[in-house]
């Protein structure tokens, strides 16, 4: 029984059962407890790892990408070169070194990082020392003045949901309740919900739809923002064009666990919703969602893989190619992940993605 587990078995107790993202909330940012508040959970000795951490490729090959945007968009004297969270800071080091030699690009660019955990802002400042990187806790703080070019890389997918599943004509929430000193799910009373109105038209009786209103507010000021300052935002997570059914889980030593078990040692999330994204982000204009290796292809991460492999041989260059395969191939990240534009009406398309 963890410390984390008592303080929700408490609340529980004494508030009756709470939902999917509050649980979420608190697991992940407890102040004193949370999975993100008290560790670097990133690497081999952590609970996962992302595509900045496999290869600098894709750090690479993304800078140039939002260096393109930045020349397509008549290269603005300053702007604002964001990132919402940054884990180590591995993909904001990769994007400027590989920017460094497009003129003007880091002369105009403030590096500006929207990061929760102290654990992690720690190790961000190690990397990006000599960028002088500004940190927020929210989006919301990011400065709305100036152009802002972005990148999210898995950072929608930790955002906290709630779930509801459809009866009849209405929906269900699911909840977290505790039986016996253990976390259990169960189902509040049936009701009508505005929000999911849409989706009796494409759901039956007993399926279950996933919502995330935190996603959907911070994709509207990333997008008011775009539309009316300029610039480009690229969002890289796992996920659909529409929620659909339970993805909500837990990774533990790189291992799927029980999302209930254990709380505040596992990274929780579920599948991103990308078309609620691009809604909320109107008036910014959005691409078509694009799978990452084909992304990362048009990029030209091929050619950079190969020329990177001019200097390697033995086991490094088996780990290279690897590493490679693992980003782009469908049966690894290729088609798993899938990336969103946004843009301003009238500007240049980002690069490697489609209208």
């Amino acid at each position: 029984m963890t410390e984390l587990l008592n303080h929700l078995l408490a609340r529980i107790a004494s508030q009756g059962p709470i939902s999917l993202a509050e649980y979420m909330s608190t697991c992940l940012l407890h102040p004193e407890h949370g999975y993100y508040t008290t560790r670097d959970p990133l690497g081999a000795r952590g609970d996962f790892t992302t595509a900045p951490e496999i290869s600098q490729m894709f750090g690479e090959v993304i800078g140039l990408g939002l260096a393109q945007a930045w020349l397509d968009q008549d290269t603005p004297e300053h702007f604002v070169l964001a990132e919402l969270g940054p884990g180590r800071g591995s993909l904001m080091a990769d994007i400027l070194r590989a920017t460094r030699r497009v003129p003007g690009f880091h002369a105009a660019a403030k590096v500006h990082l929207v990061e929760a955990s102290p654990a992690l802002r720690k190790a961000q400042a190690a990397r990006l020392a000599g960028y002088a990187p500004t940190w927020h806790d929210t989006a919301a703080e990011l400065p709305d003045d100036v152009p802002l070019y972005l990148v999210a890389n898995e950072f929608f997918d930790a955002l906290p949901i709630r779930q509801f599943q459809r009866t009849a004509d209405n929906w269900s929430e699911i909840l977290v309740t505790a039986t016996e000193g253990r976390l259990t799910r169960a189902r509040a009373t049936p009701a009508p919900l505005d929000a999911l109105a849409n989706r009796l038209a494409d759901t039956a009786e007993g399926d279950l739809v996933e919502t995330c209103a935190p996603a959907q507010a911070i994709a509207a000021e990333i997008g008011h923002r775009i539309a009316t300052q300029g610039g480009v935002a690229l969002i890289i997570d796992y996920g659909d064009w529409r929620s659909q059914g339970d993805t909500f889980q837990a990774l533990r030593r790189h291992e799927y666990a029980d999302p209930l078990e254990m709380p505040g040692h596992s990274d929780l999330t579920a599948h991103v919703d990308f078309e609620a994204i691009a809604q909320a982000a109107a008036p910014a204009k959005y691409t078509r969602l694009t799978g990452q290796g084909l992304f990362l292809e048009r990029l030209g991460i091929t050619a950079r893989a190969q020329a990177l492999a001019q200097h390697l041989s033995g086991t490094p260059l088996e780990n290279h190619i690897s590493a490679h395969r693992r980003l782009t191939h469908p049966e690894e990240m290729g088609t798993l992940f899938k990336v969103l534009g946004l843009y301003p009406e009238g500007a240049t398309l980002p690069a490697g993605l489609s209208e």
